[in-house]
């Protein structure tokens, strides 16, 4: 556990810094185009380059907050919070979510404001090359700040980087109305405002609620799952995982529980060995910490209890809602029956269980049931 401790430490340290880092050249970059743009918006009497302004304003805004909830959120853990403090950044992410969404609102309300309100605009070559370079620059910052953001898993990074882009959007729009302006004398800026203000706003509710969907818990990847059961099966002795289940206290510190079918025949000490194998295996490989392995025991020496536990799958697996039996016990001796089943959430839990004591039970009726209903916290099964 100590090779895990220290290379979180070490990974966790650099992530901070990337974040910040990132952070920092973004307050930077959106500081200098918002002073640029409110310049050339004044000059101009442009309502749309105004409120690019402010968006820009509101870009370093949210970058500080980014920097505030990486520092924050890398604190150690403490008698408090003994699993960290990294779920904070999901707080960072809604906020960040949470200021586009305003920008997009107050953008379509001064929009439509000007749409009744009309004041002609008056650009010259010098703002457009202005707005221009604003745009480049907007470009490579968004997929600068994205691609980090995506490297270290910063999902306050990945929407600062998103917004980043829309102002080039944005700024790309102005940049033609001013261009259609100066050609033909027709002002479209208000109307391009509106639709431009649409695209922010919905952008900042798909952020808001991928955040929420974090701090709730999300259904596990099942890509992930396949991955881990991989490494999981690489141990001999182990004849299956089960009942994988994902949760994390914030980006990059993922946590999983599962279980492993093992042969009856194994001493308590070769278990806790192959289980301490297992951890330190998949966390090398994966960077998850297996915080609980739970074992299933299988039959290997019992013909009848294999022939039992081939019927009562078939039965089992006969109805739809069944997606997986597994962790089958039969001890033919003592005459009891135990095993999981994954259950689809399309059914009603308490009927499936009642079903299957019924139908299992009608079989073998000298025999005392012990059946758990599951649920797929992974695709894997649907």
């Amino acid at each position: 556990m100590n090779e895990q401790t220290n290379d979180i430490s070490t990974a966790s340290s650099d992530r901070e810094k990337i974040i910040v880092r990132t952070s920092v050249i973004g307050i930077a970059a959106n500081v200098l185009l918002a002073g640029f743009k409110a310049f050339v918006g004044f000059i101009s009497s442009s309502i749309a380059v105004i409120l690019d302004a402010v968006n820009n304003l509101s870009d370093a805004f949210s970058s500080i907050v980014t920097i505030i909830g990486a520092k924050l959120g890398a604190k150690p853990p403490d008698k408090k919070h003994p699993m960290g403090y990294g779920r904070i950044e999901y707080l960072s992410s809604m906020i960040v979510a949470a200021i586009v969404l305003y920008a997009g609102l107050t953008s379509l309300v001064e929009s439509v404001k000007k749409i009744f309100e009309l004041e002609t605009p008056d650009y010259s070559i010098i703002s457009l090359v202005i707005i221009a370079v604003a745009i480049a620059v907007k470009l490579i910052l968004g997929a600068y700040v994205k691609k980090q953001g995506r490297k270290v898993n910063s999902g306050a990074l990945i929407a600062s980087g998103s917004d980043a882009s829309f102002d080039a959007i944005l700024s790309s729009s102005v940049l033609i109305s001013a261009i259609i302006f100066l050609i033909w004398g027709i002002s479209l800026e208000a109307y391009v405002g509106v639709i431009i203000s649409g695209f922010i706003i919905k952008a900042g509710i798909e952020m808001m609620v991928d955040t929420v969907n974090e701090i709730i818990g999300k259904r596990g990847d099942a890509e992930a799952a396949k991955n881990l059961k991989h490494i999981v099966c690489e141990e001999e002795e182990v004849r299956g995982v089960y009942d994988v289940t994902f949760f994390n206290y914030g980006p990059d510190r993922d946590y999983a529980s599962l279980h492993i079918e093992l042969p009856d025949t194994l001493t308590v000490d070769k278990v806790d060995q192959i289980t301490r194998r297992i951890q330190l295996s998949v966390f090398r490989k994966t960077g998850i910490i297996l915080t609980g392995i739970g074992v299933y025991s299988y039959n290997t020496t019992d013909d009848e209890a294999a022939k039992i536990r081939d019927t009562i799958r078939g039965k089992v697996l006969s109805h739809d809602w069944a997606l997986q039996m597994h962790g089958f016990y039969a001890d033919t001796e003592k005459k009891t029956i135990r095993f999981d089943t994954v259950v689809s959430f399309d059914v009603d839990r308490k009927e499936a269980l009642t079903t299957l004591y019924e139908e299992v039970g009608a079989l073998y009726p000298d025999y005392t049931l012990q059946i758990v209903p599951d649920v797929d916290m992974t695709d894997l099964h649907e």
